[in-house]
């Protein structure tokens, strides 16, 4: 098995070397590439040494199997014909691709067998925020179908980069220090703030990155679902958290949504108010899996059902949902 990995030197790119290593993916040779800034790194996996290649078009992809990619939709979509040219197949984690209809968007949760076909070789990874919400929608879906959901994300530094974590660990070392802050990789500051803005609003008003909860869970989820989503970046290091709405056909009850989300692959059920246990985003980060908690009756609505999602933005929300799909497709 051959795999090469483009954006290595990324908080994605070095997530992928830790779980393919974590979860001893079947690897013969293994090749690392990213931009000429990159080029010539070194990093270590398994016990070897493997230097990073400078991203150049011709034929660097003949004979892999498998290519991570993860260095920016513009890069996905200069290389995609040089990366699956001979054969291997690419699983994107950038937006490039997400939303065409010959390349299928997965989660194994929830549509693995969508990996199965792939015409132009290409299987996209959906948006972090989305896969830590459909892991858990799947549970529900099963039994009775989502017409709405209502869903606001508290996400973290981590999902702007490795460079935007340090930025937000210099902030608060500046604000605490009595200096001004340094603001490059948000629109404001973002220690001891919230932002309200992820990625750039569209004529409706929503980001893009709530227009692609929007689109990518009925995509994934083969339904006609209605998402609403307010996206805010909040002053944590990692792991995302979503506080979710739903309306179903049927009312489900708390004690049966109990029992569903403890038998989603994936998912942790970490719910116990009495005792004050429910997932935070501080003890989550490096979890494989989605915690959900605070399961509650929706006050406002007789079919609804509202509950408190955190997952790691790194982990399922980018490089392990990749290496999952193609796990499932080696052993398909």
């Amino acid at each position: 098995m051959n795999v090469a990995i483009v954006g290595a030197s990324g908080a994605v790119g070095q997530e992928f070397l830790r779980i393919l290593a974590e979860r001893n993916f079947p690897i013969d040779n293994l090749r690392l590439f990213g931009s000429a800034r990159s080029a010539g790194c070194a990093y270590t996996f398994k016990g070897k040494e493997y230097i990073v290649e400078e991203l150049t078009h011709g034929d660097h992809f003949k004979g892999i199997d498998f290519a991570f990619t993860s260095a920016g939709a513009g890069v996905s979509k200069e290389f995609r014909d040089d990366i699956t040219r001979y054969g291997a197949v690419m699983i994107d984690n950038s937006s490039a691709f997400r939303m065409d209809d010959d390349v299928p968007l997965v989660v194994p949760e929830c549509n693995p067998e969508d990996a199965l076909v792939r015409p132009r070789g290409v299987i996209a990874n959906p948006n972090c925020t989305t896969i830590i919400m459909v892991v858990a929608l799947k549970a529900i879906e099963n039994v009775t179908h989502i017409r709405r959901i209502h869903v606001a994300t508290y996400q973290a530094a981590s999902g702007a980069g490795a460079a935007a974590m340090d930025e937000l660990y210099e902030q608060y070392r500046q604000v605490l220090g009595g200096e001004k802050p340094t603001v490059e990789k948000f629109q404001y500051q973002l220690a001891f703030n919230m932002i309200p803005q992820v990625d750039i609003f569209l004529d409706n008003d929503y980001t893009k990155e709530e227009m692609k909860m929007y689109n990518e869970t009925r995509k994934i989820m083969h339904s006609d679902v209605q998402t609403s989503a307010t996206c805010v970046r909040v002053p944590s290091l990692r792991s995302h958290s979503e506080a979710v709405w739903i309306e179903t056909e049927r009312p489900v009850s708390v004690e049966e949504a109990r029992e569903l989300f403890s038998h989603q692959p994936g998912l942790t059920l970490c719910d116990n108010p009495a005792d004050k246990q429910y997932p935070m985003p501080l003890f989550l980060a490096g979890e494989d899996n989605v915690h959900v908690g605070r399961i509650r009756r929706d006050l406002a609505n007789p079919n609804g059902l509202t509950f408190w999602l955190v997952g790691d933005q790194i982990r399922k929300g980018a490089a392990l949902n990749a290496v999952q799909i193609a796990e499932y497709l080696i052993s398909h």
